[in-house]
């Protein structure tokens, strides 16, 4: 049976749907103003598994993951650079989707954009304020007033007490207490507005996710997903805004992924270690990010270095390697769940989803594979990684398409012509030559492998 570390009962769950055969998730997608960094890669990685797991394990899924496409970051930049709010985030998620779609993250079933949501978020506003939960402060904003919510601090175990003005909220002169969040900020000059009860304005950024999921999956769901960031107050927030204004459970199982950390600091502009998915794209494959992002527990800090990615890529290489060792199955049968690997990984996956054991179960399958050359037992190891989003290229590809960092790329063409200088040596038993292009080529991230049908080459 799944078990799922629930942020909110700090233990592992047995996972029991709402409703028998389905469930519903929702994720905290991204603040569309730049390109999406290392963080949201991990999110969109993490969670697209997540799903893909459900998903084999005959459950029905219904999956949001939302866009923020209106908050003061967007505002700002937009205004910075002459453009419309609509040119800047259409722009961005754009390269949202050009990222996502090239680390194998399938789209979700509904991506609600907050801009498309404000009637829902008015009237859940309405509905705090009728509960005795909202009120307009003299600003003109409309607040949640945080002490009337008995349950705060139950996700993140912070007290009301304990929490001081400054300490990650705002003080406002308006508020009735410096803790209480905005839900509607009143317009301001030159900043776009919707018309509402309490004048024109704006929503605040915790109640777009509390309407947007309320919306499309109901007052009570399965699952809530986003980085350990957000479990404060983001989330704290949600909570507090769609219990207080529904009456009942908002999310039985809350889950956050951990934060990502560059050679063990954490990342941030300030430190100057801040890199975006396309940073790293340029130096590695998109399916070396992939797995190196699947091959730490979500849960767990994961920890960026060039060294890491190398250590990836290789291990990554080492299972195509596999693959192209044995004979082509006609075609990829379905995972046999009865084959002990299978079995193993299986175990892994339902145990809050321990992806590096998963992991370590195709490693041992892809040995099997290399003993046996069975294409039997090399479909298995293709239908299980398949389930991580990985293998799912053409070996031979992969392996002659991943350039090793920081080397000058040589091109197809180049190493083809060397590898027949080289037999060319090797025929007249001129050893020497054969020696020295071989070491040229290796220094060049080319390996050779010599073999009865000839020889193959593959990126170090």
């Amino acid at each position: 049976m799944l078990k799922i570390y629930n942020s909110l009962t700090k233990e592992k769950q047995d996972f029991v749907p709402i409703t028998p055969g389905s469930v519903r998730m929702y994720v905290c997608g991204m603040t569309v103003y730049d390109y999406c960094h290392l963080g949201h890669a991990r999110v969109l990685v993490v969670f697209d598994m997540v799903q893909r797991w459900l998903r084999a394990s005959g459950l029905k899924v219904c999956y949001v993951r939302n866009i923020t496409d209106i908050d003061d970051k967007i505002i700002q930049r937009a205004l910075a650079n002459k453009e419309s709010i609509g040119e800047l985030t259409d722009r961005f998620i754009g390269f949202m989707d050009e990222d996502a779609t090239a680390l194998g993250v399938e789209k979700p079933d509904h991506e609600p954009r907050a801009t498309q949501y404000i009637p829902q978020m008015l009237g859940l506003i309405e509905l705090l304020e009728k509960n005795g939960l909202a009120y307009q402060a003299t600003t003109g904003d409309v607040n949640f007033s945080v002490r009337k919510f008995p349950g705060y601090g139950k996700l993140s175990g912070k007290s009301i007490d304990d929490l001081r003005a400054g300490e990650r909220v705002d003080v406002d002169t308006g508020k009735d207490d410096p803790l209480d969040f905005v839900l509607w900020k009143q317009a301001r000059k030159g900043e776009p507005f919707w018309p509402s009860p309490w004048g024109n304005g704006r929503p605040g950024w915790h109640i777009e996710c509390s309407a947007m999921s309320s919306d499309l999956l109901g007052k009570h769901f399965d699952i809530h997903g986003g980085g350990q960031d957000l479990q404060f107050p983001h989330h704290e927030n949600e909570i507090a805004q769609s219990e207080g204004a529904h009456h009942c459970p908002f999310v039985n199982f809350w889950m956050h992924n951990g934060f990502v950390r560059i050679d063990d600091e954490k990342m941030s502009k300030s430190l100057g270690n801040f890199f975006t998915i396309r940073d790293i794209l340029k130096q590695y494959d998109p399916e070396v990010l992939r797995f190196f992002i699947l091959r730490a527990h979500y849960r767990s800090p994961l920890n960026y270095s060039d060294a890491h990615l190398d250590d990836a890529r290789q291990a990554l290489s080492r299972l195509y390697t596999a693959l192209k060792a044995a004979p082509p199955a006609v075609e990829v049968a379905a995972v046999d769940w009865h084959e002990p690997h299978a079995i193993r990984f299986s175990q892994a996956m339902n145990d809050d989803f321990n992806t590096p054991d998963a992991c370590a179960a195709l490693f041992d399958l892809a040995s099997e594979v290399n003993r046996s050359k069975s294409a039997g037992l090399a479909s298995q190891l293709r239908g299980l990684a398949g389930l991580l989003g990985l293998l799912k290229r053409d070996p031979q590809g992969f392996l002659q398409g991943t350039p090793t960092p920081g080397a000058e790329e040589m091109s197809v063409e180049a190493i083809e012509i060397l590898i027949a200088s080289r037999l060319a040596a090797k025929n007249r038993k001129d050893y020497s030559e054969a020696d020295r292009i071989r070491s040229g080529l290796l220094a060049a991230g080319v390996v050779l492998e010599d073999g009865a049908q000839g020889t193959n080459w593959r990126r170090a």
